[in-house]
């Protein structure tokens, strides 16, 4: 059988020390090693398929190289599992584990979940919710480094780093390409009152339209909800024995089911998408909006790109890397949405 290969094997077939080898593959490589070396030693790893081992680095470091997640829903919902996949790319390519709970919606059950993570010695803790929302941090999360993912601290002062969308821009850049049709009466189904969100993405289509010299009408903002029925009655009221001068040739919702929800009320009164209306999504939805017919022009939210944006903050915040300090860790980081063109969206039609 063959031998497994060790840091000196690394060491050797790369030309340099096995010190230089062991700050690299621990991420402590910036400031300590050349980048040309750093390159070596990678290489020389991939070509001896060597990687460090768990059990000697965590008895070396004092560190049980694992981290908890706690999350609101993730876990058991459809959406948003892909924040904790982004998150645990980045844990495992940095030798790391994660270790997630699911609170089920039941904050009671927060504190509780964090202590059970901490009884395991966890070097770091995540939280992670099932949309943008403000959060009662748990006291827990503030006795080891800790970072909020598509959620952010509630308190009048933030101890904590979050991560989230940027959906002031996402509004806007979904209005901008509707704009760039050619549309200029376009409705908004903004989503549900209360949910943090949602003015924020009517900000961004307000922000559009003063951008263009355009001016909002009041009426064609609505607070629909999120369901697919809360879209068809939303079009309905816009659509229903309205003249084509007078109904809106775009409607942009603030999630993909509203959209698919529009789709249906536009099909029971015989207008077709996109050719009499333009339909925009929000979100991306796995198995909806590329699969609707014609399929959905949508804004995507960054979920994987968070849960790997607020892991990498924290585990930098772990290994001390160079560059980032305690003041930096207390800030925002906000991730953009990724404008997704397919059919549902076209020029807008002569009236």
């Amino acid at each position: 059988m063959n031998r497994k290969a060790t840091a000196l094997d690394v060491a050797k077939r790369a030309g340099v020390s096995r010190s230089a080898v062991s700050l690299v593959l621990n991420g402590r490589g910036d400031g300590n090693v050349a980048k040309e070396s750093q390159d070596r030693i990678r290489l020389a790893a991939q070509e001896l398929n060597y990687s460090p081992n768990a059990i000697a680095l965590s008895l070396r470091n004092q560190r049980s190289r694992v981290i908890g997640i706690v999350s609101d829903e993730v876990v058991v919902s459809p959406f948003d599992g892909n924040i904790i996949g982004g998150a645990d790319d980045v844990a495992r390519s940095r030798g790391f584990v994660t270790v997630v709970m699911d609170t089920e919606r039941d904050a009671a059950r927060d504190a509780s979940a964090i202590e059970t993570l901490l009884d395991r010695q966890v070097d770091g803790l995540m939280y992670v919710t099932v949309g943008l929302k403000p959060l009662d941090v748990p006291h827990g999360m503030l006795r080891v480094p800790s970072v909020l993912a598509n959620c952010y601290d509630s308190s009048p002062k933030p101890q904590l780093h979050h991560v989230i969308p940027d959906e002031i821009t996402g509004g806007r850049d979904a209005t901008e390409h509707l704009l760039q049709l050619g549309h200029r009466d376009i409705a908004l189904l903004a989503g549900a009152e209360g949910s943090p969100a949602a003015p924020l993405r009517v900000e961004g289509y307000r922000d559009a339209y003063a951008a263009a010299g355009l001016s909002v009408r009041a009426d064609r903002i609505t607070m629909a909800g999120w369901d697919i029925d809360a879209g068809f009655h939303g079009a309905m009221k816009l659509l229903d024995g309205v003249s084509p001068a007078e109904r809106p040739t775009a409607i942009m919702c603030a999630n993909d089911r509203l959209a698919i929800g529009v789709a249906l009320a536009a099909a029971r009164l015989g207008l077709s998408i996109p050719a009499d209306l333009s339909v925009m999504g929000y979100d991306d939805e796995a198995r909806i909006a590329d699969t609707m017919v014609p399929a959905l022009t949508t804004m995507a939210l960054p979920l994987r790109e968070i849960g790997r944006a607020a892991m990498t903050t924290l585990l930098d915040t772990i290994e001390g890397v160079s560059g980032r300090d305690t003041a930096e860790t207390h800030v925002e980081t906000m991730v953009p949405c990724r404008l997704v063109i397919r059919e549902s969206t076209g020029p807008a039609p002569t009236r």
